[in-house]
């Protein structure tokens, strides 16, 4: 008996001891990089010595900037190609995440998806519902997969929100949204002139704090409402700073309205500091959320409580680690997750809406 006891011993450990070598043994994933002009960036440059992933080229025409980066992280100037195209046919990456402009996401997405390569890009998806569509179809075409990636996607909170919101449905049919992100403002915080100079372009950009900021609730309650589409846009933009942003918003404030649900979505370059949170109601309590914890209270007889934001498990801790298991086929998204190409369509179409919306001072009825 001891002995049988001792050989499935044996076995197990053996198991567990080729497991852990196996994941030890794993490849890191190739990683190339398509502009540095996002000031972002250093959010990949920052993973180069973790092991998981190897960054095998960096596109970017300015010179100066790339090696800037790369002596700040340590990386050699070999990296640096001036163009996608001949970084792509020469290090023939797993993955290509993209931080350059909104604008040239597209222009990306149409160089990678015809060799098969997928793309991360950093949120939102695209300036407008005709680069986004751009990119859908060649997504659908050549079959890849596009990710957008968005800080609030990794908060523990997350964990808490679908667990008592999504799952256990503990406060009751969702009514109301409101969510607040933003900071002081991309030049009052210190952003780089490369960074700056797009994103306070309304063409590049797209819009200014409305595209910057605004993208984070719509992806949210498109996220938390499983796909579920707007009726109707309403939006009021602001120019608080005209000498700072003379071209673009620095605030907005849009509201979306669904069938049964309506979302308050303040996106804001006057914040008096950075935030980024979100207050979910439903018919029974509320939740209230940030990167730290939550809030919630789920009766009118029950106190409020607080619930500290979990460690997210591997790969969901990060951004780059979950790119790289879904392109190997280690973890699946759901339809409507907050990366997914599908709710981002959603985002890019609400606010779309929410330019025109203030541009013509009126709420937009949306197609059904």
């Amino acid at each position: 008996m001891l002995r049988s006891l001792l050989s499935i011993l044996l076995v197990v450990l053996t198991t567990i001891n080729g497991m852990a070598q196996a994941s030890n043994n794993k490849k890191p994933f190739r990683i190339a990089i398509a502009g540095l002009t996002h000031g972002h960036a250093g959010t990949i440059l920052s993973r180069a010595h973790d092991g998981d992933i190897e960054i095998v080229g960096i596109a970017e025409a300015d010179r100066k900037l790339a090696e800037q980066y790369l002596t700040r992280y340590k990386l050699p100037y070999s990296l640096i190609y001036p163009t996608l195209d001949q970084m792509l046919d020469k290090v023939k990456p797993d993955g290509v995440a993209a931080f350059n402009s909104t604008f040239d996401h597209l222009e990306v997405v149409k160089t990678c998806a015809p060799r098969k390569i997928p793309v991360m890009v950093e949120k939102p998806l695209a300036v407008s519902i005709d680069h986004a569509k751009q990119i859908e179809s060649l997504a659908k075409t050549h079959g890849i997969l596009v990710l957008t990636n968005y800080e609030t996607t990794w908060y523990g909170s997350n964990n808490t929100i679908r667990d008592m919101v999504i799952a256990k449905t503990q406060l009751g049919p969702l009514k109301k949204f409101v969510v607040h992100d933003g900071h002081q403002g991309p030049k009052e915080i210190g952003c780089g002139p490369e960074f700056l100079g797009w994103l306070t372009d309304p063409v590049k950009n797209g819009a200014g704090a409305l595209m910057d900021f605004g993208c984070y609730g719509a992806n949210q309650v498109t996220w938390l409402l499983n796909g579920q589409r707007p009726i109707s846009v309403t939006a009021v933009t602001r120019q608080y700073k005209p000498n700072v942003y003379p071209k673009v918003d620095d605030d907005a404030t849009i509201i979306v309205n669904y069938p049964n649900a309506q979302a308050i979505i303040q996106a804001s370059w006057n914040w008096p500091f950075g935030r980024k949170d979100i207050e979910i109601y439903g018919d029974k309590g509320y939740l209230l959320a940030d990167r730290q914890g939550s809030r919630v209270r789920t009766d009118e007889k029950t106190p409020e409580t607080y619930v500290a934001s979990p460690t997210l498990e591997k790969p969901q801790h990060d951004p780059f680690a979950y790119f790289a298991a879904l392109v190997r086929g280690e973890v699946k998204m759901a339809l409507y997750d907050a990366g997914s190409l599908e709710n981002n369509m959603i985002v890019v179409d609400i606010l779309e809406n929410a330019k025109l919306s203030a541009q013509q001072g009126k709420t937009i009825i949306l197609n059904k």
